[in-house]
């Protein structure tokens, strides 16, 4: 699905001359150079910064902090340093970055996972550093809309009987985990007829989830809903299931975040009941600040320089057939404020792509 529309860009951009000079950003990728989303997430910024005519090199950390960190300070403390910096508040090494910044003339970019409220009071973020904003997607709202709509498909309880749910989150050093679980509580809040038998974190690895869920549908056989935080804990606890000779979206009803391509399957054959995505478009539009900040714009005056998008949305069969084939190419130039009036907001959405 993404490689169709990562293409299109790219055939797109190269119709777009290059700045005379071409801002450069670097990305400290938190994620493995193997694992889907995050090798989706480079690429829709890898299209966007070459329709942008911005110079983007993206490092993958491995899931390694230290890695993280070595590579934060080559960038920011070496002799080939870009304009910008673009990072993630993974295991919350933000602050580490941030300090390792001052004083080098690059500006930063916080995206997927933004300060946690303690950093923010910790840090004198727009003195010490050349923080240009943050960008994330609504991750309680995802958390929410997961256990709710479950629970619509699901179908109504009798009086007095209750739902045994198990979820999966990530890891407890990741924000976005830890407000997708405050979207599940708020939810749960709201239906005293789920019982949440246990969370545990499957710290987003498939191979984790599924042994993690082998032995908790032993533990909890009447369970009915299973949630989870992303696509791969999903796969593999619904693999768990089939293990035990039981049929996922049939004996137990699942739900995910993500959109890779497995995922958008198991959704149209029914295997995955509940799923929500579009926040992989993240770093694309972060591309697009950037390209804007570079040309002189204040960003803030756009919607703000720390921007929560309303990314997530739920994707039923229909939306993930139409997510597995061609989509729309984004032209990201039209997007840019560059030009625009002050009451210009950035429209970045999902729907960009499913024109």
């Amino acid at each position: 699905m993404l490689k169709v529309v990562i293409t299109c860009m790219l055939l797109l951009g190269s119709t777009y001359g290059a700045m005379a000079h071409a801002a450069s950003v670097v990305f400290l990728n938190p994620g493995m150079s193997t694992e889907t989303f995050w090798v989706s997430y480079a690429q829709f910024m890898q299209a966007a910064a070459k329709d942008l005519g911005l110079d983007l090199r993206v490092r993958y950390s491995e899931r390694d902090n230290p890695t993280t960190l070595a590579q934060a300070r080559e960038a920011l403390q070496g002799s080939q340093r870009p304009d910008y910096l673009v990072l993630v508040n993974e295991q919350y090494v933000a602050p580490q970055i941030l300090r390792m910044a001052e004083g080098s003339g690059v500006k930063l970019l916080i995206v997927h996972n933004a300060l946690t409220p303690d950093q923010v009071q910790l840090l004198d973020v727009r003195k010490q550093t050349r923080v240009i904003g943050s960008l994330v997607a609504d991750d309680e709202h995802a958390g929410y809309l997961m256990l709710t709509d479950l629970l619509r498909q699901h179908g109504p309880v009798s009086p007095g009987a209750y739902l045994d749910l198990l979820a999966f989150s990530g890891t407890k050093t990741t924000p976005a985990a830890l407000l997708r679980e405050q979207g599940l509580r708020r939810a749960l809040a709201e239906h005293p007829e789920v019982r949440l038998r246990q969370l545990v974190y499957g710290e987003w690895s498939r191979q984790r989830a599924l042994e993690q869920a082998t032995q908790m549908f032993k533990r909890y056989p009447q369970t009915a809903l299973v949630w989870s935080a992303n696509d791969e804990m999903a796969l593999g606890a619904m693999q768990a299931l089939q293990n035990e000779g039981r049929v996922p979206g049939k004996d137990m009803l699942f739900s995910a975040v993500n959109s890779s391509p497995e995922i958008l399957q198991a959704r149209m054959n029914g295997r995955l009941t509940t799923l929500v995505a579009g926040h992989f478009t993240l770093g694309g539009w972060a591309m697009v600040l950037i390209h804007d900040d570079a040309k002189g714009v204040d960003i803030g005056t756009y919607g703000g320089r720390d921007r929560q998008q309303a990314l997530f949305q739920l994707i039923d069969t229909p939306l993930a057939q139409r997510l597995s084939g061609p989509l729309a190419a984004v032209d990201f130039r039209a997007l840019s404020a560059v030009g625009k009036p002050e009451a210009y907001l950035y429209p970045f959405s999902l729907q960009l792509l499913l024109r």
